[in-house]
């Protein structure tokens, strides 16, 4: 019975335990704190035990080690990023190590003798180890900057340098293998200074490959599509009608596929430009209307939210009230941005528009007048239609 109960309180006691995983603020892997989270005891004593285990064969590392690499992070949290945050220097205070081996190599080379070869290794090891941490575990860690990865690198290769031509003064007097070893070193703090930059040059290259590959197949795609669905969508445009339901579909349709074949190639971001475009793809799905916007001039970086939404404004009512062609012209120079939404509907005077009607007065009028700019409200080309004109001085950039 005693037997039973004790099995019973192992199960719930092994069921009620965390899953073990590693926290993402540690000292080295984390490793102690995952273990002894999930065994619900104290980390000084699961780091204790890792010490004594270690001297008994390298147990203690082997476990550590195997731990670690199967071991998985914690969730990432969502104020705190996908990186693991290490109090230790590992990268330091390896290079710390090897300093100090040539330093013995180099101040103790004549006493040391065939022992120097062990000095060098350990030295070796040591460089490159902390070259390797810092390539692929400092490199995530926000409080390691791309510098100190730079100064590591640099630092061991002086180190192995170094190292290699204490060896080689000192292998006349201890054999062939200490100038092995130092031409070794010699090679390795080249390496060291060398393969970062020729794997990133090739990274680089390859990547542009990569792209000119991507940008072939692209065009190729859009050049058959161009010649079948593309042109398909604007036959349906044509035959429908501009203010047809099919009509505004085949539309958006093709605005999405020139998108995507066209990617990277026009304006991206909050710029005048591209916030028309979007405002006017918007009002096509909503209104039985064809917007067209035309850009002249080069676009403003940061579009002014009085200018986007009075057009919008402008756009909107050409849409609702005139239908069918609506034409946004965008002319933007050094000095201004200038909007024109032309219509071809039956056209209003803004004298006979009731008082209570705000739409055109304070939507577009007014807030062009509180942003420093004006609008003006006038019949289009032969008297056909509205032409609305909105003006706006541009300051660094900014329309």
């Amino acid at each position: 019975m005693s037997a039973a109960r004790f099995c019973l309180d192992a199960y719930v006691t092994t069921a009620a335990a965390p899953r073990i995983t590693r926290p993402r603020r540690v000292v080295l892997g984390g490793v102690c704190a995952g273990l002894a989270d999930h065994l619900r005891l104290r980390v000084s004593r699961v780091r204790l035990v890792m010490i004594l285990l270690a001297f008994c064969g390298g147990a203690g590392i082997l476990f550590y080690l195997w731990l670690w690499a199967l071991t998985p992070l914690q969730p990432v949290d969502r104020e705190d990023p996908d990186v693991v945050r290490r109090a230790a220097p590992v990268a330091v205070l390896l290079v710390v190590v090897a300093a100090i081996g040539l330093l013995v190599a180099a101040v103790g080379g004549p006493f040391l003798g065939s022992r120097i070869n062990a000095v060098a290794v350990s030295t070796l090891a040591c460089s490159v180890l902390a070259v390797l941490w810092s390539a692929f575990f400092d490199r995530r860690d926000p409080r390691r900057s791309a510098r100190f990865g730079i100064v590591v690198r640099g630092v061991c290769a002086g180190i192995l340098i170094l190292m290699g031509l204490a060896l080689l003064l000192s292998s006349s007097r201890v054999g062939a293998m200490t100038a092995v070893i130092s031409v070794f070193t010699i090679a390795a703090g080249i390496a060291v200074l060398v393969v970062p930059v020729s794997v990133r040059a090739w990274s680089e290259r390859m990547g542009e490959r990569t792209a000119r590959v991507r940008e072939v197949q692209r065009a190729e795609i859009a050049a058959h599509l161009h010649d079948s669905v593309l042109q398909t969508l604007a036959l349906i445009q044509t035959r429908a009608g501009a203010s047809s339901e099919v009509a505004r579909l085949a539309r958006a349709q093709e605005r999405e596929l020139r998108d995507w074949l066209f990617a990277g190639t026009t304006p991206t971001g909050n710029d005048l430009a591209s916030e028309l475009r979007d405002a006017a793809a918007a009002i096509e799905l909503e209104y039985p209307a064809r917007l067209e916007v035309v850009v002249v001039g080069e676009s403003a970086r940061a579009a002014n939210a009085a200018i986007v939404a009075a057009a919008r404004e402008a756009m909107v009512n050409a849409a609702r009230h005139a239908g069918g062609e609506v034409s946004v012209y965008l002319e933007v120079s050094d000095g201004a941005a200038d909007v024109f939404v032309r219509d071809r509907g039956p056209g209003f005077d803004m004298a006979d528009l009731p008082t209570d009607r705000l739409g055109v007065r304070e939507s577009i009028v007014g807030r062009m007048s509180r942003a420093g700019g004006w609008a003006t409200v006038a019949p289009g080309a032969g008297g056909i239609g509205t032409e609305i004109h909105l003006h706006l001085e541009t300051e660094d950039g900014h329309a």
